[in-house]
């Protein structure tokens, strides 16, 4: 099970009603953060969930509306106590960039803080799920992210396992990890696996080959939609996508469900921006500020 609370839904800006890129996902008491808008610490001190609960955070790329709530977010995680490894992974620059921003604001940071650059295509492994990276194509260096709960491993039958002969003890375990005892096969005692959960996060890009290969399958796509397709010419010269080519992504995809974020505050009613999607995807929402959901492999709702 995930949890995803959109902080921010914003684009370069912020308004009255969005604050900029930032999503929270939430995997048992572990939260990974994607982008790090201006105001992503106040949004979440207003959330359900905590900042100081924050593992790792993975940057898209370096253009402000996306990055510069972390030097604030990481001064205050410090200032209340935090003692526990943070990482930040990030697109080439993001180490410098970020090293400058604290030092331009001063004060240390006295818990560890490891930066990691990455080119896309990396697979970095947790406890109990993993992120792996994908390459965009924005205006600047960006990636974008697939966040895959681990497969849940089938139920045990330990009646079955007994009415064939076999004892609890060592033998359950051999069996458990996948070797045949005294004839009796794992299989036939053992339930089909579940595969996990998959999120995927694409921040800012255009129409790519690259992101509709990665996130292929996944049960949420979380893609950008800056901009309507009567602003296609727009979306083009500054590297962005329609909320129509970001449909067209999620079909190509296979996506589950389509979430669209960063949407220009030139659209006063988002809903405009949701229909365009739904034309060529349906099971398409644009999300609100604030908005959480939880989300199972029989579906997602709306907590």
């Amino acid at each position: 099970m995930l949890e995803l609370l959109f902080l921010g839904t914003g684009a370069s800006v912020p308004s009255r009603d969005k604050s900029l890129p930032c999503v929270a996902i939430r995997h048992g008491s572990n939260i990974t953060m994607f982008d790090c808008g201006e105001g992503s610490q106040r949004q979440m001190m207003v959330s359900p969930l905590s900042f100081m609960k924050i593992n790792q955070i993975f940057i898209t790329h370096l253009h402000g509306d996306h990055v510069l709530g972390l030097p604030g977010l990481l001064q205050t995680m410090g200032m209340s106590g935090r003692k526990s490894r943070l990482l930040v992974c990030g697109p080439k620059g993001t180490g410098k960039a970020l090293t400058r921003m604290l030092d331009t604001c001063e004060g240390s940071i006295e818990y560890p803080l490891e930066l990691v650059e990455l080119k896309g295509g990396e697979k970095i492994e947790f406890r109990g799920f993993s992120v792996s990276s994908f390459r965009t194509e924005h205006a600047i260096d960006s990636l974008g992210y697939v966040l895959r709960e681990d497969d849940v491993g089938g139920r045990f039958d330990r009646s079955k396992a007994m009415d064939l002969g076999i004892q609890p003890g060592p033998d359950f375990t051999r069996l458990q990890n996948g070797e045949t005892v005294n004839g009796v096969r794992p299989e036939q005692v053992i339930g089909r696996s579940r595969s996990g959960c998959s999120v995927a996060y694409t921040g800012d890009t255009v129409p790519c080959g690259t992101v509709s290969e990665a996130v292929k399958d996944v049960d949420v796509l979380i893609h950008e939609a800056t901009f309507s397709k009567k602003e296609s010419k727009l979306a083009s010269e500054h590297m962005h996508s329609t909320a129509e080519q970001a449909a067209v992504t999620a079909k190509e995809a296979d996506a589950g469900m389509l979430m669209l974020v960063h949407i220009s505050n030139r659209y006063d009613d988002i809903v405009l921006i949701e229909n365009e999607a739904k034309d060529v995807f349906a099971n398409t929402l644009a999300v609100r500020d604030m908005q959480m959901f939880r989300l199972t492999k029989s579906g997602i709702r709306s907590i």
